[in-house]
């Protein structure tokens, strides 16, 4: 298939990446220039705006927020007829539905499909793939999904696979942050943080977001970036739109909600999400 990938940032181009393994034709497409030269050194084509991409089959969608999403569809609709737009980006149900009624109209086909697994995940064709729109939609788009990871179908309307992302986000934002507060505590106990979090992840309190972010927590400010704080503040502040959409209780998203906000005032925004540890007054580092 020809495809479009619109985002090829650090979990974008990976993806992309994947997805040109396969045999497919990927044009990357970037606002910015940086992600677009790593992308062409990974032997995928870049661009600045998908106007100025050939026809295609199908187009992936990975930007980071609800606006750029909406940007992208105004920008696209002249052209969208024909195609089936895959996307993946964590924006929340309302701004799925919204988009896809515009592609829709303009005659394309919509696919939710949002994601979990991260950079890591991302790199290796393992990402875990929440799935939803009309099973003839989701059936022509099967051979791009798969070559990214497992795909799970949640739904026939496009908004479920948000959804369902939401509640994932909801659990993600929590972890982390649990995490960060228990091995800031062990290192207020005067326990040494990096031997607790190899005898506690493998008993009942372990967690993936333990196991991944807790060894990053126990370094410095400078290491490597894999999700950016930033992305946590859009994500649990979609998590907290979502139940106030819905009259749910969130009150421990809410905590969470509240370190990512802190940390990103404090200058960690464009930092690894494990850097929310350095909200605590005594950070384990």
């Amino acid at each position: 298939m020809k495809v479009i990938f619109v985002g090829t940032g650090a979990i974008g181009l990976p993806m992309a990446c994947q997805i040109k393994r396969a045999g497919h034709a990927v044009l990357g497409v970037d606002v910015i220039e940086a992600s677009r030269q790593r992308a062409q050194a990974q032997g995928i084509e870049a661009v600045s705006s998908i106007t100025q991409a050939p026809a295609a089959d199908v187009v992936v969608v990975m930007v980071a927020t609800p606006q750029q999403l909406q940007d992208l569809v105004a920008e696209a609709l002249p052209q969208a007829a024909g195609q089936h737009w895959v996307i993946m980006s964590t924006v929340g149900p309302q701004a799925v539905r919204e988009a896809a009624s515009q592609l829709i109209a303009a005659g394309a086909r919509v696919i939710d499909a949002p994601v979990t697994g991260g950079t890591a995940r991302a790199s290796t064709g393992e990402l875990v793939i929440f799935a939803s729109g009309t099973p003839a939609a989701i059936a022509k788009v099967e051979p791009v999904l798969a070559s990214m990871g497992s795909v799970s179908i949640v739904g026939s309307e496009v908004g479920e696979g948000q959804g369902i992302k939401v509640i994932n986000q909801h659990l993600c934002s929590i972890h982390i942050v649990a995490a960060a507060e228990a091995l800031n505590l062990a290192q207020m106990l005067k326990l040494d943080p990096a031997q607790v979090l190899k005898l506690v992840e493998r008993g009942a309190a372990g967690s993936w977001m333990l196991s991944d972010r807790g060894p990053r927590m126990l370094e410095g400010t400078d290491v490597d970036v894999s999700s950016a704080i930033n992305i946590f503040v859009k994500d649990s502040g979609l998590v907290a739109e979502a139940a106030t959409s819905c009259h749910a209780e969130v009150p421990l998203l809410q905590i969470a909600h509240a370190r990512y906000l802190a940390a990103a005032k404090a200058g960690l925004g464009q930092c690894d999400d494990s850097r929310v540890i350095e909200t605590w007054s005594n950070p384990a580092k």
